[in-house]
């Protein structure tokens, strides 16, 4: 054994050592609202209503301006008229005719009565489908009568998803 070699712990001879400082926490990441522009394919296509239930802007049937969002909300009735017009849209985007800069992220489709669809009209959804996103809005009886102020509907909880608040 050595004399005036150090015994014990090392803590015993250099005293406590002081722990490395925790990381600061990294700030939590700030939700920002996604924006949409909703753009109608035919008059009466809900983009009003939709735009004030859900968020974003109104562009009502025309395309969206430089100061307008550029992700695109492409909106339709599902009567035989508005899926035509609806498809007549994504053929403009598919041909590079819609403005610069725009992004088709869906189509919105807003029933036109209650109740099922006809097969015809559930096949043409079935081919929008295959192309681009596609979120269904049931009949609501309150918005026919301008009571906007309740809930979205239940069956609409990924639209709900898609046009909320994101990290």
């Amino acid at each position: 054994m050595r004399t005036g070699a150090p015994q014990g712990p090392e803590i015993w001879i250099r005293g406590p050592v002081a722990a490395e400082p925790a990381p600061e926490p990294s700030p939590a990441p700030s939700r920002t609202v996604r924006r949409f522009s909703w753009v109608g394919t035919h008059g009466g296509s809900g983009v009003s209503t939709l735009a004030a239930v859900y968020g974003g802007r109104d562009c009502g049937r025309a395309w969206p301006g430089p100061a307008d969002p550029q992700s695109v909300l492409l909106v339709a009735r599902t009567h035989a008229t508005g899926l035509a017009s609806v498809i007549h849209a994504m053929e403009e985007f598919r041909r590079g005719e819609a403005p610069a800069g725009l992004d088709l992220d869906a189509v919105v489709l807003v029933a036109d009565a209650p109740g099922r669809l006809p097969r015809p009209l559930s096949q043409q959804i079935r081919l929008i489908e295959s192309v681009v996103d596609v979120y269904r809005v049931p009949w609501v009886p309150a918005w026919r009568l301008g009571d906007l102020s309740g809930r979205p509907p239940r069956e609409t909880r990924a639209l709900v998803r898609l046009t909320a608040a994101v990290r």
